[in-house]
This record gives structure tokens, C-alpha cells and sequence, in this order.
């Protein structure tokens, strides 16, 4: 989600992506698929809903944000359609390890996953000419295009991608949980956003890094962990988040705004 609001765009759909990746992975499931198979499923529909956003974007030359609130009501409506009331819950035991397996007994594989991802996404975004490249694009899309950047296929690839990390976030939880209700990642898409906006990604596009996300992540991971531990309801915990992103959007314009009346005030006297 960083590298896509970097380029300017956005998808608010990832959470409905997860659900939908998690109840293809229940179907598989309870067609007596394996645990590497059911991963398998899990990243392919995550990667294939991502494909689906970046072409209508794309092709239709829509805004993302309109494009994703239309695929977030369509991926959570399949999956619900699907899944119903029921739930499934027919995974093999192997398949648990990923969610809640440990490497020695210490280090949690989902933490050692996130590591692998992290630095990977640090070293594409700023020791490689594709992060460059995102950042240029999501500086001037047209200043871009004319200097030889492939606008379009970046902006498809980087749908395709966040899809494909979304896929992924079903594999775990749906690993973590051994089970697939219709509630599943609800909410996600405002977490994920407000995490990638407090950390210092403009919502403009052009600005952000990787470590900035890296430390809004865990900030926004202890505050939910200390409000759910003094038994704060689930709907509250949005109101916050809520809060935190509108802040992290209108304080750099307010910072602005002040420094400039400062500097007209300083002129006239």
C-alpha cells in the first residue's frame, strides 16, 4: 500500500481481497487441498483481485479510490455470498504452522515473514531503479511518462502486488485463526491506510519511506494491543484509528498553513 500511494494511488479493497482469498483457501480446503496448495490459492486470488483493480484503473482511466470502492462491495460480497453463516474450518494441521508455527521456539514465522518483507520492500523502494521510478510517478505522472517511464504497467504491477501482500495477510490469519467466518478482515483497509499515511507516505503521492511505515506499524500495533487489553470494544478502536489518520493527513497542511502566516505576518512587520 506505501509504494501504491506513493505512485497516487490507492486501494481501499485489500480487506475485502484478504476475505475473499481466505474463503477460496476455505473451498480448497474442504477439497482436501494440501498446506503449500492452499497458500498457493491464497496468493493467486490475492494476485488476480490486484490485477483486476490495476486494469480497470487502467483501462477505463477511472480515479482508484472509485474503482476500489466498487471492487472492496464486489470481493466482499463473493466471499460472504459464499460463506454465508457457515464457516470453514476443514484445514490440516501443518497448515497452522505458518500462524502460529515458531522458528526455535522463539522467533514467531509470521514476524520472520514480515522481516523478508519489510527489507525486501525497503531495498525496491530506495536502492532500486523501479523505486525511483515510483517516486517519479508519483511526483509528475506526466513528467514520467514523457521520460521514458512505463506509467501504465507500473500502476498495474503495483495493484497486482498489493493484492498479492493482501493474499498473503489471508494466508496468515486464516492460518492463525484455522477458521473462515464472514466477518473476516473486516475494517482492515482504514488500518492499513492510516498506517501507511502516519508513517509518513503523502496522500498526494511523491513522499514516503519504507522505515517511517515500519515504526507507524508497530505504533498503531501497541495502541490496539494496550486498548484491547483494557477491554476497549472493537468500534471504538476504529474511532481512533479514524482520528489518527484524519491528524496524520491535516497536520503537515496545518504545519503548512501556520508557517505561512508566520512568514506573512514576519514581511509585513
Amino acid at each position: 500500500m506505501a509504494l501504491l500511494i506513493i505512485s497516487r494511488e490507492i486501494d481501499v479493497s485489500v480487506a475485502s481481497i484478504a476475505a475473499l482469498a481466505a474463503v477460496m483457501m476455505g473451498i480448497a480446503a474442504d477439497a482436501g487441498l494440501g498446506a503449500p496448495g492452499l497458500v498457493a490459492v491464497g496468493l493467486a486470488t490475492g494476485l488476480a483481485a490486484g490485477l483486476l483493480n490495476g486494469a480497470i484503473v487502467s483501462v477505463l482511466r477511472v480515479h482508484s479510490i472509485v474503482v476500489t470502492i466498487g471492487t472492496l462491495s464486489l470481493y466482499r460480497g463473493i466471499a460472504v455470498a459464499i460463506v454465508g453463516d457457515g464457516a470453514y474450518t476443514n484445514f490440516p494441521a501443518d497448515f497452522a504452522f505458518l500462524g502460529r508455527g515458531y522458528l526455535w521456539d522463539v522467533v514467531p514465522v509470521e514476524f520472520v515473514i514480515y522481516l523478508v518483507a519489510t527489507i525486501g520492500f525497503a531495498v525496491l523502494l530506495h536502492a532500486s531503479i523501479i523505486g525511483r521510478r515510483i517516486f517519479a510517478i508519483g511526483s509528475n505522472p506526466e513528467a514520467a511518462l514523457y521520460s521514458g517511464v512505463a506509467v501504465t504497467r507500473y500502476r498495474v504491477g503495483l495493484f497486482a502486488l498489493t493484492g498479492l501482500m493482501a493474499g498473503l495477510a489471508a494466508v496468515l490469519l486464516t492460518s492463525r485463526l484455522g477458521s473462515v467466518r464472514l466477518n473476516i478482515a473486516t475494517g482492515w483497509e482504514l488500518q492499513v491506510i492510516t498506517m501507511v499515511v502516519l508513517g509518513g507516505v503523502g496522500i498526494a503521492g511523491g513522499t514516503g519511506s519504507i522505515l517511517g511505515v515500519t515504526l507507524s506499524v508497530f505504533l498503531i500495533g501497541l495502541l490496539t494491543f494496550g486498548l484491547s487489553l483494557v477491554n476497549v470494544p472493537g468500534i471504538v478502536m476504529n474511532i481512533y484509528l479514524g482520528l489518527l489518520l484524519i491528524s496524520a493527513i491535516a497536520l503537515p497542511n496545518l504545519i503548512r498553513i501556520g508557517a505561512t502566516i508566520l512568514k506573512s505576518t514576519s514581511k509585513e512587520t
